[in-house]
C-alpha cells in the first residue's frame, strides 16, 4: 500500500537541517545547494486532463529509454521513443516530451552538466525497496504515473514522505561532497497490478560509461 502523503504531518516546508526543502515553485529545485539540504522538491499542480490521458495508456505504449544525451536533445529523443512504442500522438504527448525536456534543463544548469544520463522506464515491481542514497553526485526523479517515491531521514528510516505524480525531486547522492542523511526508495507496489513511470536525470561525469547508451 503507497503512503499517503496528506496524511503525514510534517513541518512545511521542511528546514534545511531536517535535509528536504518542500516547495511549490520551480526554483526550490536550486536549493539542493542549500548547506544541509539532501532533498529539494518541487510539489506540482496536477493537470487532471494530462494524468487522466497518462494513467489510462497501455503499458506497453509508455516510453522506455535509456540514453546519455545532450539538455537540448531530450524533447527530439522522448519523440522518437514514443513513436517507436506507440504511444499515441497529440497534445499530451508534446506536453510530455516538453515536460521532460525543460527538467533536463533545469538540472543540467543546476548541475553545470551538459550532458545528461536519461531514464525514462515504466516499472512494476519494487526496483529498489530499501531505502538508500545513490552512488551519483545528484539524481533528479520524477513520476509521471503512478505511486511516487518515498523517502526517510536518518540511520533508522521509516517512510516520512512520498510524492505525488508530477512532483519534481533532487536529491544528493554518495558523491557530492559531505554526507546526506535523506534516503529514498521506490514505492512498494509489486503484485499490484501497477505500473508506473518513473523519469531518472542524472549529470555526465563519464562519457566513456556505456550503461546508458543505445
Amino acid at each position: 500500500m503507497s503512503l499517503d502523503r496528506r496524511a503525514i504531518t510534517v513541518p512545511f516546508p521542511f528546514r534545511a537541517d531536517r535535509g528536504i526543502l518542500l516547495g511549490s515553485e520551480a526554483e526550490i529545485l536550486r536549493r539542493i545547494a542549500d548547506p544541509g539540504c539532501g532533498a529539494a522538491i518541487w510539489q506540482r499542480q496536477s493537470l487532471p486532463k494530462f494524468q487522466h490521458w497518462l494513467d489510462g495508456l497501455p503499458a506497453a505504449s509508455l516510453p522506455d529509454m535509456r540514453v546519455i544525451l545532450g539538455a537540448g536533445n531530450v524533447e527530439r529523443c522522448v519523440q522518437a521513443e514514443c513513436d517507436r512504442v506507440g504511444t499515441p500522438s497529440g497534445p499530451m504527448r508534446d506536453r510530455l516530451a516538453s515536460d521532460i525536456a525543460a527538467l533536463g534543463f533545469i538540472f543540467a544548469e543546476i548541475m553545470a552538466s551538459p550532458m545528461l544520463r536519461l531514464r525514462l522506464q515504466p516499472v512494476t515491481t519494487d526496483a529498489y525497496r530499501r531505502f538508500h542514497i545513490d552512488r551519483v553526485q545528484a539524481r533528479l526523479l520524477c513520476t509521471y504515473r503512478g505511486s511516487g517515491t518515498q523517502f526517510a531521514l536518518g540511520s533508522h528510516p521509516a517512510p516520512a514522505l512520498q510524492t505525488a505524480a508530477g512532483d519534481v525531486a533532487i536529491l544528493r547522492g554518495t558523491l557530492w561532497p559531505g554526507l546526506s542523511e535523506v534516503l529514498h526508495r521506490s514505492p512498494p507496489i509489486a503484485g499490484s497490478g501497477e505500473t508506473r513511470l518513473l523519469l531518472v536525470i542524472d549529470p555526465v561525469t563519464d562519457e566513456d560509461d556505456e550503461e546508458y547508451l543505445h
